[in-house]
Parts: structure tokens; C-alpha cells; sequence
């Protein structure tokens, strides 16, 4: 009886569905963390390496053989853009920012990412919290604006405010966020 109970319980835990709601979360912080275009690449340092997932996920996103692809130079209907981190104590206080942040135009999407705990240094003291992230896509030149609006309408005392360049993508994504986004 264990071993049946066992074989079930281990085949509901790797059932498709269940990896699903596991890999999105995964997938959008390692090409968030490393590139699409370094997973082209041979990783060379970092844990990454044993990571089982990045030679899937190579041959999945690789961007040698997408033609609808751009690096950010390339084309003059798209601008320098970022993804900006922006942590939240909760789903209010995300969804009044996100919602802030479309309306002023500071940037054409906002994911809102649950379910995150964060762990630091605050004030001499090692602090665990929950939180929730705000993935911000938006032009590189509207930083420092989405920065200061952060500032102003978030109720930490330091709220963290993180870019990473988009180094390349989909160009009809490219090209929407431009339009969505103030000069």
C-alpha cells in the first residue's frame, strides 16, 4: 500500500500541470537573470550550469534561429528598454502602483508576481517578509521618471527600484512597448 501510495504521490508531484505552474515563475527569472541571448551561449561560470532546465531552454529560445527578433540597436522602431524590480508589501499596494505606473506612461506593462519572501538586512537586523514583485517594461529613458515616481507613491522608506537591460526580443513586442510609453 505505501508503495502504491508513493508511486501516485510522485507521479502527481512531476504531472504536467503541476510543472507548469512551477516553470513560468522559474523560466521568467532565468531569462530575466541571464538573457535569452546568453542561453544561446555556453554558460561559462555561476550555478546556472547544473541547472537542468538551461539546455531546454537554449534550444527552445535560442535566438539564432528566430527571424522575428532584434537586438535593441537594430531597429529604428524600437528604443533602449529595461526591466525594472520593484518590490511590494502586498497586492494592494502593487496593483494602486502598477495601475499609477501605466496611467503616467512611465512604462507598457507591469507584471505583478505573488507569493515572494524576502530576506534582508534592515537596521542591524535580519528581516523576513512577504512580498510581492513588480516586473516593469519600459524605455531605459523613463528610469529616472519611474524612479522618482516610485519614490513618491510607495510607503517603504527605501523602496528597491532595480533595471536590467533587454538586450533583444520579439520586435512587435519591442516596438508596442515603445508606443505604450511617454517620449
Amino acid at each position: 500500500m505505501a508503495s502504491a501510495f508513493c508511486s501516485t504521490r510522485v507521479t502527481s508531484v512531476f504531472s504536467s500541470s503541476a510543472i507548469r505552474r512551477r516553470l513560468p515563475l522559474v523560466g521568467a527569472f532565468c531569462v530575466l537573470s541571464f538573457g535569452l541571448s546568453s542561453l544561446s551561449s555556453p554558460l561559462k561560470t555561476g550555478c546556472a550550469q547544473s541547472l537542468p532546465f538551461v539546455p531546454l531552454l537554449r534550444s527552445k529560445f535560442s535566438t539564432h534561429s528566430q527571424a522575428n527578433t532584434v537586438k535593441m540597436e537594430a531597429s529604428g522602431n524600437t528604443v533602449p528598454s529595461i526591466v525594472v524590480y520593484v518590490t511590494v508589501p502586498n497586492r494592494d499596494a502593487g496593483k494602486k502602483l502598477a495601475h499609477s505606473i501605466i496611467k503616467e506612461k512611465l512604462a507598457a506593462c507591469v507584471n505583478i508576481v505573488p507569493g515572494i519572501e524576502s530576506v534582508y538586512e534592515w537596521k542591524g537586523e535580519v528581516q523576513t517578509d512577504p512580498e510581492e514583485l513588480l516586473i516593469i517594461k519600459t524605455r531605459q529613458s523613463l528610469l529616472e521618471a519611474l524612479t522618482e515616481h516610485v519614490k513618491a507613491n510607495h510607503e517603504y522608506e527605501v523602496p528597491e527600484v532595480i533595471s536590467l537591460p533587454i538586450t533583444g526580443g520579439s520586435i512587435p513586442y519591442l516596438e508596442w512597448l515603445k508606443k505604450s510609453t511617454r517620449d
